[in-house]
């Protein structure tokens, strides 16, 4: 199962898949209109019953949609319901894979707290390097349950990996590799086409398989 947790919601495009329902925010908003919900019903059943119908499924993978920002007045009890429903599917899925957004909200507010590996991405910069620092620094205050943390750093090469040596070993965090630019991504972009689709002698594809190889996942 994928999980788009970015409020940028693009993950469907990558994947190829077409969202088929209401997204999560979606359904939180229902949530503040009593009449939406059923009279014979709870709200917190109410909530569960219109997350498990928000699914989009395809043929090798299901996403779930979590949808753009929070509007005014608090979601704590609702994020409380999608932390314990993501926890229920994960017995019905061999991976979930969550793409969060750029910032750190989903880790302070633990949507994202039960996680075998996490993945921080940045790109060549150093300035990003040093925010994926920040990330390690945020989930070791938060006591968030993350087993194993990883650093990938894309659009880069040898040359800027060697350059980058002393600001990634200051992150404290493990180089899981890099991944190199690559036009046929640019290509994919450009014609709108899921990234899902690249074919196996793309220089992109080649780095992550080799990375999860490396990682053993």
């Amino acid at each position: 199962m994928a999980v788009d947790a970015d409020a940028n919601a693009n993950f469907n495009e990558v994947l190829g898949l077409e969202i088929q329902s209401e997204t999560i925010s979606q359904v939180i908003e229902q949530t503040k209109d009593p009449t939406k919900i059923p009279g014979n019903m709870i709200q917190e059943t109410f909530i569960e019953y219109k997350l498990k119908d928000s699914l989009s499924e395809g043929e090798h993978v299901d996403l779930l949609v979590m949808g753009g920002p929070e509007g005014p007045g608090c979601y704590c009890f609702a994020n409380n319901i999608l932390r314990k429903h993501l926890g229920n599917l994960e017995t019905g899925y061999k991976y979930i894979v969550v793409d969060n957004e750029a910032g750190l909200e989903h880790i302070s507010r633990k949507t994202t707290h039960n996680v075998d590996y996490m993945f921080v991405i940045s790109d060549s910069s150093v300035r990003s390097i040093k925010s994926a620092g920040r990330v390690k620094q945020l989930l070791e205050s938060m006591k968030t349950m993350v087993r194993k943390v990883f650093l990938i750093v894309t659009r880069a090469n040898e040359e800027d990996m060697k350059l980058l040596e002393g600001e990634i070993a200051n992150t404290g965090i493990e180089l899981a590799g890099f991944i190199p630019s690559d036009k046929m991504i640019t290509e994919y972009d450009i014609h709108s086409k899921p990234l899902i689709g690249l074919p196996s002698e793309s220089d992109a594809v080649r780095a992550v398989y080799g990375i999860l190889d490396r990682l053993g996942v």
